[in-house]
């Protein structure tokens, strides 16, 4: 609402430095962990080998950063504090970025909200320090220190009040802070870091050592945990200039929330939606709904194919091709994961050891069942005793007869060294008892079968094409001119996939056929709904996820069933295509198929 006059002309001012600085560290700093990104991001520019931050109270009372980089000299510093200022690029060419600053904004706008100090000193040169308070700027001043570069920022927004309602609790913003320096720890494994929180170490990496692969597996496992890299794929993959590298992990490791997925472009760490969209599509048919991936992934290409000066934070990006980019994430990550084969995660199997192990003792629980007795037993107790100890001749129906469990012989010639080894039991008709060389397998026969037909209908559909219906009567859907042009850029797409629509006109299209195995099909709902995706991610994977799950259906219900008896023969056929089949390791709905117990963990049970 406007609250003028329309007689009253609003004058036009020129906001001093201080408030204009003020504002501009709005869009740069947006809470503590904003304030510490971009310090480590300029002691990394720097080329610091070894990046210690401390912080207390959440960021909110100190932030100070200390490296080992090149550092500043004293005619440096002033130079520092104003906007715009920057080492990292000459102005000529703004795609020519390979640093991850370059804008000249971040010291700047800290000094402008808090207290800013920053000491530095180069090699062969004297050490300086200079301050900057709510915008006001104190001359350089002598300083002794190490080679490098410490900046302390205090009372971070002192000079502008009403940002300190918006801060969370301490806690919270420790954790962003935290995050933030983990998130940079993960692009830049050749650093050491330290993370310390009033006083107490919160994080910690020492630099790695080797060549960049290995480096980065090292710091991976540091940050995200040996878990991540025991149940993650590599993956390596180039296309038209475009380099994809990192780790992403099994299906059958997801988590309930996006919170592991950090994705790099050129080493920055990014929160890109073309990016993220790949990544789920990547895993769109082996993941239960409400599940999401764990992955950090590189994506490297020429500064001049990508635009990170989108947003001051610099966390977006726009590449000059995006489809590029985008097929070459979910083509990678498909490859990977196919060439994954039957693996299942591990963290599958801790879980089944840890079902077995029982629960901690209750507060105000009964005591345990005494089981060594303080007396002396009678004569013909002990004898009773005695003869349920001594062994049973077993009959020849064997294990056979019992109700829940059906064991088969496998023969001497099982491969038990095949990797889900040889099947030696059926219990429940529904779960599959192998024996590996090194433990035991349990194999969930209904859902493994339910994965091979599914990769089998798969691989004919696309061997053969989706089968289209022609409609009796073509469906119109009504939508807005560009809409229409929107969705007839990707008509050629749609109609590989056996929906095959036209220009009917003004802002209509009309539906002329659609896929046979659809056969209730709200063409218009689905139309919006690829519409929708191509506004939000300028790409859409609906229509092949609603073939897929057709697809997913009848595998479901083509395949063996719980319930039913297999014999040996049947049981080691099906461990042998779980083991040809890719991304067997778990069935369609995101939940693994197999799970293997190690021997010395059994034993371990046993107390052996």
């Amino acid at each position: 609402m406007n609250n003028h006059s329309p007689n009253i002309r609003p004058i036009i001012r020129q906001l001093d430095e201080a408030t204009a600085n003020r504002i501009a560290a709005g869009e740069v700093v947006e809470r503590p962990a904003s304030a510490v990104k971009e310090l480590v991001e300029n002691a990394l520019d720097a080329g610091a080998t070894r990046i210690d931050i401390a912080i207390e109270e959440g960021g909110k009372r100190l932030i100070r950063v200390s490296d080992d980089g090149c550092g500043m000299t004293p005619d440096d510093l002033p130079l520092a504090l104003s906007r715009h200022a920057t080492s990292k690029i000459d102005g000529n060419d703004l795609l020519a970025i390979n640093s991850f600053g370059f804008r000249g904004e971040a010291l700047p706008s800290l000094g402008a909200v808090g207290r800013l100090t920053i000491t530095s000193r180069v090699d062969g040169d004297e050490g300086a320090e200079i301050s900057v308070t709510a915008g006001r700027i104190t001359p350089p001043r002598p300083a002794a220190g190490n080679r490098g570069t410490v900046v302390e920022l205090r009372d971070l927004f002192f000079a502008t009040p009403a940002r300190l309602k918006f801060m969370r609790s301490e806690r919270a913003e420790t954790q962003a802070v935290a995050e933030t320096v983990r998130r940079l720890a993960m692009a830049e494994p050749y650093t050491g870091f330290t993370l310390s929180a009033d006083g107490k170490e919160a994080f910690r990496a020492d630099a790695e050592q080797g060549e960049l692969f290995g480096a980065l597996q090292a710091r991976l496992a540091r940050v995200m945990g040996r878990d991540f890299i025991d149940n993650a794929i590599a993956i390596d993959a180039e296309r038209d200039g475009l380099t994809l590298t990192g780790f992403a992990a099994l299906p059958t490791y997801s988590r309930g929330a996006a919170v592991a997925q950090h994705l790099y472009v050129n080493g920055r760490p990014v929160r890109d939606k073309l990016l993220t969209g790949a990544l789920r599509a990547g895993y769109m048919d082996v993941l239960a709904s409400g599940r999401h991936p764990a992955a950090v992934l590189y994506l490297t290409c020429d500064p001049q194919l990508v635009d990170v000066n989108v947003h001051p934070a610099k966390a977006e990006v726009r590449f000059r091709d995006p489809t590029a980019a985008r097929g070459l994430v979910v083509s990678a990550l498909r490859h990977g994961l196919a060439n994954a084969g039957h693996r299942a995660s591990s963290t599958v199997g801790d879980a089944t050891l840890a079902a077995f192990r029982p629960e901690p003792a209750r507060l105000n629980a009964p005591p345990p069942r005494n089981y060594q007795m303080d007396y002396r037993p009678s004569g013909g107790a002990i004898r009773a005793s005695l003869d349920l100890q001594a062994p049973v001749p077993m009959q020849e129906t064997g294990f056979s007869e019992a109700p829940s469990a059906r064991f088969e012989p496998a023969g001497d010639d099982a491969p038990a060294t095949a990797p889900l080894g040889a099947a030696r039991a059926q219990i429940h008709e529904n779960y599959i008892i192998a024996q590996s060389d090194d433990g035991l397998v349990i194999v969930d026969q209904h859902a493994a079968h339910e994965r091979l037909v599914y990769e089998r209908l798969k691989a004919q559909a696309e061997a053969n094409g989706i089968a289209s219906q022609a409609l009796l009567i073509p469906e119109i859907v009504e939508l807005s001119e560009a809409d229409a042009a929107r969705i007839l850029s990707i008509a050629g797409e749609l109609a590989e996939l056996g929906l095959v629509i036209e220009a009917f006109g003004g802002g209509a299209v009309a539906v002329r056929e659609a896929p046979a195995m659809l056969t209730r099909l709200n063409a218009q709902a689905l139309i919006r709904d690829i519409l929708d995706d191509l506004s939000d991610q300028g790409t859409s994977d609906r229509l092949r996820a609603r073939l897929d799950a057709v697809l997913s259906s009848m595998a479901c219900h083509g395949s063996v069933r719980s319930g039913r008896r297999m014999t040996a023969d049947e049981m080691n056929a099906l461990l042998r295509d779980m083991e040809r089949t890719p991304k067997s390791g778990q069935c369609n709905h995101g939940r693994p198929t197999w799970v293997k117990l190690r021997l010395a963990d059994i034993e371990r049970l046993f107390g052996r």
